[in-house]
């Protein structure tokens, strides 16, 4: 028997898919050249560092009451690590972007020495943090969160995007308890085609990224079932310390899941965690309703959800909108500046303000 109230969502949120999707293409097609100036920020503290390069909370001059998270890229390594195009792409995607469980561009903008991109600060931290915290999430919990990723990358894929780094990293919980995903750099806007780059993290990585036999929205459902295993176990489905050990347990799909899993828990992450793409839930004839409509999430009220009328089991410690205690400490930089604009053919596409 079909749930109508489920049934009636999927119509809706197909209906506000369309939508989304043209407000999207709108403002992708828009002039791109930045908003901005690093002369409008007051600099704080450090909240993260990466390969990137660092993330910093500010609050801009003329709104001292709200905080926001600056990440500072700086373009000489952009560039010789070959990752311009991408950085243009996360730049352009995150700016076109507008939905409650994904971060977007309040700001973005370039000075001599590096890109900035600006976004609302998330003070409750990265699911990382308090996954190793509480070691592993219960199912309520799990299905919470899983669920808003899932809605999330309905609305990615919608959009003819594939994400491509899903991980507990890259998900922040907000003072409220619902998720925000964050860091676009390996999202790429494919369309109907496939791609074949290698990228991601290895224990989330699916078989046909490996295998290099081209992929789709297909990879980012193999890697919300591993979420889902991860949440819920505390470690990923394939784990290793050599890299190429963690490849050859995902090629061969074989994992085993904890006895505390519930019976309909086991049968989703292994519908998901599936190899054959054929029988794959998430990329079948009737897409994420599979996923959606599984016994694991027939609890979950979708339309609610979606409207943030639910309340979270679990919220982080936050004394107020500026805390920033659930991030770490880090030692602070000091930031390069350089009299004349480095690399002004490779980021062409943004003006410098004063």
């Amino acid at each position: 028997m079909v749930d109508q109230k489920f049934a009636k969502h999927c119509c809706d949120y197909d209906m506000f898919l369309k939508r989304a999707k043209k407000e999207f293409e709108y403002r992708w097609k828009m002039d791109f050249k930045g908003r901005g100036s690093i002369n409008d920020f007051v600099l704080m503290r450090t909240l993260g560092t990466g390969s990137f390069g660092r993330v910093m909370l500010v609050k801009h001059k003329e709104e001292q009451n709200e905080l926001l998270a600056m990440k500072m890229m700086e373009k000489a390594h952009i560039v010789k690590l070959k990752q311009v195009d991408h950085t243009i792409s996360e730049i352009r995607i995150t700016d076109a972007m507008r939905f409650d469980f994904l971060i977007h561009l309040e700001y973005f903008f370039k000075d001599n020495v590096y890109l900035y991109l600006v976004m609302p600060f998330v003070n409750g931290g990265e699911m990382f943090t308090h996954l190793r915290l509480q070691r592993k999430f219960d199912e309520t919990m799990a299905k919470f969160y899983a669920a808003q990723v899932i809605l999330a990358f309905e609305y990615i894929h919608n959009l003819g995007l594939v994400y491509r780094d899903l991980k507990p990293e890259n998900i922040l919980i907000d003072k409220d308890g619902y998720l925000k995903i964050t860091d676009f750099g390996f999202c790429k806007k494919i369309d109907d085609s496939r791609t074949y780059t290698l990228c991601g993290t290895p224990e989330y990585l699916a078989p046909e990224i490996i295998m290099s036999q081209g992929y789709n929205k297909s990879v980012d459902w193999w890697a919300i079932g591993v979420l889902i295993y991860e949440m819920s176990a505390g470690y990923p489905p394939f784990y290793a310390n050599d890299p190429m050990k963690i490849y050859e347990k995902i090629v061969s799909g074989k994992f085993v899941c904890p006895q505390h899993f519930s019976k309909a828990l086991k049968d989703l992450v292994s519908n998901i965690i599936q190899v054959d793409r054929t029988k794959r839930f998430g990329i079948l004839k009737n897409g994420p309703r599979d996923v959606k409509g599984h016994e694991w999430f027939r609890s979950v009220d979708w339309e609610a959800l979606l409207q943030k009328k639910l309340k979270p089991s679990y919220k982080p410690k936050v004394s107020s909108a500026t805390d920033s205690s659930n991030f770490e400490q880090y030692d602070e930089q000091k930031i390069r500046v350089a009299d004349s604009e480095e690399f002004p053919e490779e980021f062409a596409h943004i003006a410098i303000k004063t």
